[in-house]
């Protein structure tokens, strides 16, 4: 943020800036005790200019949520897409941006029984997060693990649910298997790469634009096996050479009409393909069908903010017992690691639009 706004300077007392992301200070004194600081858009959507700290209605407990005091939450793309009026949140859901969270239980509903004040947790909403405070369903949070920040924590909800249900749920991936990752330097992506070596997949080959991306995804420690420059290289022909001809049993892509082809060609016998996103378009010309048939392929498309409660709370139980114990932060030693990328709110916003964030992890901002 380059420049405080007149609702910064409002809140923020001595000189300091209202908001910033990791290690930063924010103090505020709020005038009425049921309001909340949030992360609002001026006339309700727009460019990230449009972004500023006001004030907005604590939100009130159903009997099943439990309401959290926010200490960090995440950016992601639908977030942008929000922000400028193309992706409304779901049904009942805040109109505030974000869906990730971690932070302390501050209250309960009358029918929570696994939860109490005081809890640390982290979690998924359908809207809520860029605030102090968010109401969120008892089964949507998972215990946060003592070895991880806030920050690490808020890594995990919406890119790693989203790779594992599109690799482990949808795609089916099993041992020795063979992974096409598309977006490989992005949250979704470096969660995907990373599940894909924890199921024991033989060939997991990452895609991106850049030498730097692909030598930072290849050095990871639990990176990608192979990575290819999609500007440059037909990934189609590396994969199939790295796969001795057999192909990828499962893809996931995020690009849609630029990469569909090349993506069948990629895909082995009975392979299975999950869209998450179309980048690059919606609208396939010119498309060669018969491999579909003859290779038996299994292509689907997939949501999460959209899925209803009950799916999002069992994927949520299953991660959690699949999956969570694996996960430390970039300094652990666990064979999936959070990786965090640093910026103010609307560079932030700036930098996710222009993939700044790439090879470098997940965007994230700490209240403190």
């Amino acid at each position: 943020m380059p420049t405080e706004s007149s609702d910064d300077k409002r809140f923020a007392g001595s000189h300091k800036p209202l908001f910033e992301f990791l290690h930063t200070t924010i103090s505020c004194q709020l005038t009425v005790q049921n309001d909340m600081r949030a992360v609002l858009i001026k006339d309700g959507k727009g460019p990230a200019e449009n972004l500023h700290i006001g004030e907005a209605p604590k939100p009130s407990l159903r009997s099943t949520e439990v309401l959290v005091k926010v200490k960090a939450f995440g950016l992601n793309r639908m977030d942008i897409s929000q922000r400028e009026g193309n992706y409304p949140p779901p049904p009942g859901a805040s109109s505030i941006l974000g869906v990730e969270f971690s932070g302390t239980i501050s209250e309960v509903g009358q029918d929570v029984s696994n939860w109490k004040v005081g809890d640390e947790v982290f979690g998924l909403a359908g809207g809520g997060a860029y605030a102090e405070f968010i109401a969120v369903n008892q089964t949507h949070i998972i215990r946060k693990p003592p070895h991880l920040t806030w920050p690490e924590a808020v890594s995990i909800p919406e890119n790693f649910l989203t790779a594992f249900q599109a690799l482990i749920v949808i795609g089916q991936l099993k041992e020795n298997e063979n992974a096409l990752i598309h977006a490989g330097a992005s949250g979704v992506g470096i969660a995907a790469i990373q599940l894909a070596r924890a199921y024991g997949a033989r060939a997991v080959v990452a895609t991106t634009s850049t030498k730097e991306k692909i030598d930072w995804l290849i050095n990871l420690p639990s990176g990608a096996t192979h990575a290819a420059n999609y500007k440059t290289q037909d990934f189609a022909a590396v994969v199939k050479e790295v796969t001795d001809n057999r192909g990828a049993d499962v893809v996931i892509d995020f690009v849609g009409r630029t990469h569909f082809q090349k993506n069948v060609d990629a895909m082995a016998i009975d392979g299975r393909m999950t869209i998450l996103s179309l980048l690059s378009g919606a609208i396939v010309d010119s498309v060669n069908l018969l491999p579909i048939l003859y290779k038996r392929l299994h292509i689907e498309g997939s949501t999460l903010r959209s899925r209803t409660l009950e799916y999002q709370a069992n994927l949520i139980a299953r991660f959690r017992q699949e999956v969570l114990a694996k996960i430390t932060g970039e300094k652990g030693d666990g064979p999936i690691r959070t990786y965090i990328h640093k910026a103010k709110i609307q560079a932030a916003h700036r930098e996710m639009e222009e993939n700044k964030n790439s090879a470098s992890g997940k965007i994230i901002a700490e209240i403190v």
